[in-house]
């Protein structure tokens, strides 16, 4: 047991703070607003302390307006912090295109974005103790094709040759809580079974016994400016750097498993 500071208690980090409560660690959130039992970001006089005695310390909050708001805030501080691992819940879309090809943490950071490919660089450089955590499309208990089926948001668009890489929740929290024991370094938590999305909806919609959608365009589709962006990079994910030096094993290896958990939680559309 610990005491750990998630700087960012979004989705991925606020399920992983379920699981370490239920550890029995003391948890410490930051959001913007400070609501509920989280702290303000901008509360210095509450984070520096929390900073001060955090065992371990965990930014799942993406860059805003170029710039990753943590190390801009708090770099410093971190840097010199007490606590004995640190991590970075980071993106595979720093890897950029490959053409749907397999792509593993040796590949080099190209992605469209620079300030996700700036702030990665950057966690990675601020101290010897920290573990990166890129990650694919995640999903899980009410985030999932699933709930977009049901709700009449989801779509299968007409491009065959494309593939994405997904994690579920679950097994991200998992990955990052064996990284606690393991080596630092870079990770990619993604599961066993890289697909075309189209798979998922075509799944989910048996699943929940539900029409399937129609193939569109990406024009035809209006998607928003990002779910386009989602299917302008094609590529595979490699995990075997987390199970082999973590031994990490997602529990969903591929969205079958995965959904099947999702599905009780689900309304029928």
């Amino acid at each position: 047991m610990g005491q750990i500071l998630i700087f960012g208690m979004g989705y991925a980090a606020g399920h992983l703070a379920g699981r370490l409560r239920a550890r029995g660690w003391d948890v410490v959130g930051t959001t913007q607003d400070g609501r509920g039992d989280s702290i303000a970001f901008a509360d210095e006089g509450a984070v520096l302390p929390a900073l001060r005695s955090a065992t371990h310390i965990l930014s799942s909050v993406p860059p805003v307006a170029g710039a990753d708001p943590v190390l801009a805030h708090y770099g410093d501080a971190i840097a010199v912090a007490p606590a004995t691992w640190v991590g970075y819940l980071s993106s595979t879309g720093v890897y950029g295109d490959t053409g749907g090809a397999w792509v593993d943490e040796s590949a080099p950071i190209k992605g469209r974005r620079a300030d996700r490919n700036a702030a990665d660089a950057a966690w990675g450089g601020l101290r010897g103790d920290v573990s990166i955590f890129r990650l694919p499309g995640i999903y899980g208990p009410g985030r999932s094709i699933l709930d977009r089926i049901s709700e009449g948001r989801a779509h299968r668009i007409a491009l065959p040759d494309q593939v994405f890489s997904r994690v579920h929740v679950d097994d991200i929290a998992r990955g990052v809580i064996a990284s606690f024991k393991g080596p630092a370094g870079v990770y990619n938590l993604a599961d066993n079974d890289p697909c075309h999305q189209n798979r998922l909806v075509e799944w989910g919609c048996a699943m929940l016994r539900a029409p399937l959608p129609p193939l569109q365009t990406l024009d035809e589709a209006g998607l928003s400016p990002a779910a386009r962006a989602f299917y302008a990079e094609n590529r595979r994910v490699a995990n075997g750097k987390a199970k082999r030096l973590l031994g990490w094993v997602p529990r969903y290896p591929s969205f079958r498993e995965g959904l099947a958990a999702c599905l009780p939680l689900v309304r029928s559309p």
